[in-house]
């Protein structure tokens, strides 16, 4: 693809979460939306958790190659290491702070809460960014911008795992 297309191309849909990414204010709280709600709406249908965790994989996959493919092109395109335009890293985070959970099937307060501490633990940790996250952040290309959200996102996971282990 040209580089004239490029930026309207799949590449920066991907990249970009379907344009979430250029959403304000806060860019990577729009992008860490999608997994949520996946997982929210799944839940709240009764769906089996390991097909849950399917659909977040795949999401986490889809959105984590394509930074990794697309993330050099955008940093070039929008003029900045990690911009913050791009988001597909906060999916790839944020569905795996969603994996192998203890959905409450049929209580939808607990799934609403369970989804919420989840979404908040990974926009903390992905603010934050604990180490290892922000010596990894340095790497080149589309590594360097998904590996700090991957890293907050193995957080969060573990800090919702134990908190709705300990609160349900």
């Amino acid at each position: 693809m040209s580089s004239s297309t490029e930026g309207r191309g799949v590449g920066d849909w991907i990249v970009t979460a379907g344009g979430l990414g250029r959403m304000r204010p806060a860019p990577g709280t729009w992008g860490s939306l999608p997994p949520v709600a996946l997982a929210c709406i799944l839940a709240m249908a009764d769906t089996d958790p390991r097909t849950i965790d399917m659909a977040l994989a795949a999401m986490g996959l889809v959105f984590g190659v394509g930074c990794l493919v697309w993330g050099k092109g955008a940093e070039s395109r929008y003029g900045k290491k990690d911009p913050g335009a791009v988001v597909a890293d906060e999916v790839a985070g944020q569905a795996l702070a969603l994996m192998w959970l203890p959905w409450s099937l049929g209580n939808n307060a607990r799934i609403i809460a369970t989804c919420a501490i989840a979404f908040l633990a990974f926009r903390f940790f992905d603010i934050v960014k604990p180490p290892p996250a922000r010596g990894w952040q340095r790497l080149e290309g589309g590594l360097g911008i998904l590996i700090d959200d991957l890293v907050a996102g193995f957080y969060a996971l573990a800090t919702t795992h134990i908190l709705v282990r300990v609160l349900w």
